[in-house]
């Protein structure tokens, strides 16, 4: 039997209360992870919107090294939370094994493609030659430490599967706030270190990586319920390596399409110039405290999902949704509140050019219109995920996600100028939330396995 120790029980006890001792630590790494961006954005803002231009165009090349990260990442919280509920230990072991093995090498071959590559993929964004070459500068110091900043979200995921997403919100929380005390020591100098302007910005988040995935290390050797008898050298099990693949594959196609529209979508705005581009970066930013909120529910979902399907209790995987659904809603009144409501000063928080606040505005009221049901696909994604099910998330995602560059070619076309495009992103996030949920409920009371599972789980309760 495995031991959960420091891990929250999913398989038994108040749903809700499960959810939100599995989500709240969750929903802090995600906001961790976020602060990172906004972190460099603060310091990088002071330096003017060039620059936020530079490091927000190269954010799209890392956040694009989460289309391979997730095969690992959904490998290892899958893996790891159904040989939980199954009570395999050497299942889950194997799901660790696997998943840091994967994310080492596909991380290495990702950095030294980007590098090779990054002046013609700048190029696509005609930045110009100055801010392309601080762009290119800041990509090329991240590859260097790419290995720490894609295994960072697999080690969170092991946890997470475990039932335990205290350790990587700590961990995770130690990278912040190393980042946020070398941010300003590398980006304008103290002492012998020099200043080094967008440079240093990527120099303090490499360190700061570096220092979570160390973290990371260490605890995985106090935690031989997981870790005990791991051989990271030991020869892959191919076939166990191509499920991962294949029950990763769907959501890593639609994560990196999803950044190629992001990319297509900037070099429709970049139309408007490098302050149009810097408004959506920053604006991006702040709407996704919603996404990335909404992302530790599903996180949750997912392994809450993942153990109750291992241990049979389909019916509890039912309940569970209603549940994630409730709290999901209430995070997206809040989010469309704050961002139609309060979007001017959030916007000057980052920019302060009165254009660009005026541009900010406009993208955060737009947005905040489909908050409520971009955090219900969000949570969708997630319980769909837990059962191993991949594919749905992955096709509405991928059809309504390429639906934005026809969309926002048309509707910016017309008088409403650049508001177009946030229209089309708004309108298409609105449609996954809708068509998502309805796919899950319709799967939940239509396919045998899971109503054999819901009744034969109904009748064993009937019993106790």
């Amino acid at each position: 039997m495995i031991r959960r120790s420091k891990a929250v029980v999913l398989t038994e006890g108040s749903i809700l209360q499960g959810l939100l001792r599995l989500a709240l630590p969750t929903i802090g790494t995600s906001f961790v992870q976020m602060a990172y961006g906004f972190i460099d954005m603060i310091w990088v803002g002071r330096l003017g919107s060039g620059a936020v231009a530079a490091v927000g165009t190269a954010g799209f090349f890392t956040w694009l090294a989460h289309a391979f990260i997730i095969i690992p990442r959904i490998g290892a919280e899958v893996g790891v939370a159904q040989s939980i509920g199954r009570q395999d230990r050497e299942g889950a072991a194997k799901a660790i094994r696997h998943s840091l093995q994967l994310i080492v090498v596909l991380s290495v071959l990702y950095a030294a493609a980007l590098v090779a590559l990054r002046e013609p993929l700048l190029g696509f964004y005609r930045l110009g030659a100055e801010i392309q070459g601080l762009a290119s500068t800041y990509l090329t110091i991240i590859c260097y430490g790419m290995v720490f900043f894609a295994a960072n979200p697999v080690f969170t995921a092991i946890f997470n599967g475990a039932g335990d997403s205290t350790t990587p919100f700590r961990i995770n929380a130690l990278g912040l706030v190393a980042n946020i005390i070398l941010d300003p020591i590398f980006i304008f100098g103290l002492g012998p270190i020099p200043e080094m302007g967008v440079a240093g910005a990527a120099v303090a988040t490499v360190l700061a990586q570096l220092l979570a995935t160390g973290a990371f290390v260490l605890e995985a050797r106090k935690r031989p319920e997981l870790f005990a008898g791991l051989k990271p050298f030991a020869k892959p099990d191919w076939a166990y390596l191509k499920g991962m693949v294949i029950m990763g594959l769907p959501m890593a196609v639609q994560n990196a399409l999803f950044t190629s529209i992001s990319m297509g979508i900037a070099r429709i705005i970049s139309a408007w110039g490098p302050l149009a581009i810097a408004v959506q970066k920053v604006g991006s930013q702040i709407e996704s405290i919603s996404w990335m909120t909404a992302g530790g529910f599903q996180s949750a979902m997912s392994a809450f999902s993942g153990q109750n399907y291992g241990a049979k209790k389909g019916q509890r995987v039912y309940r569970g949704y209603y549940v994630g659904l409730g709290i999901v809603s209430c995070i997206g009144f809040a989010a469309t509140a704050a961002l139609i409501f309060a979007a001017r000063p959030l916007i000057s928080i980052f920019l302060h050019e009165p254009e660009a606040i005026a541009l900010g505005v406009a993208y955060l009221r737009i947005l905040g219109i489909s908050q409520l049901p971009q955090t219900v696909e969000i949570l969708t994604a997630g319980a769909f995920i837990g059962l191993g099910r991949t594919a749905p998330p992955s096709i509405v995602g991928i059809s309504l996600n390429l639906f934005r560059i026809p969309a926002a070619l048309i509707l910016s076309a017309t008088a409403l100028n650049l508001d177009g495009v946030w229209w089309a992103i708004s309108i298409s996030s609105i449609l996954k939330g809708i068509i998502l949920s309805t796919w899950y409920l319709r799967f939940m009371n239509r396919d045998q396995e899971m109503l054999n599972l819901r009744a034969a789980s109904t009748a064993q309760e009937g019993i106790k």
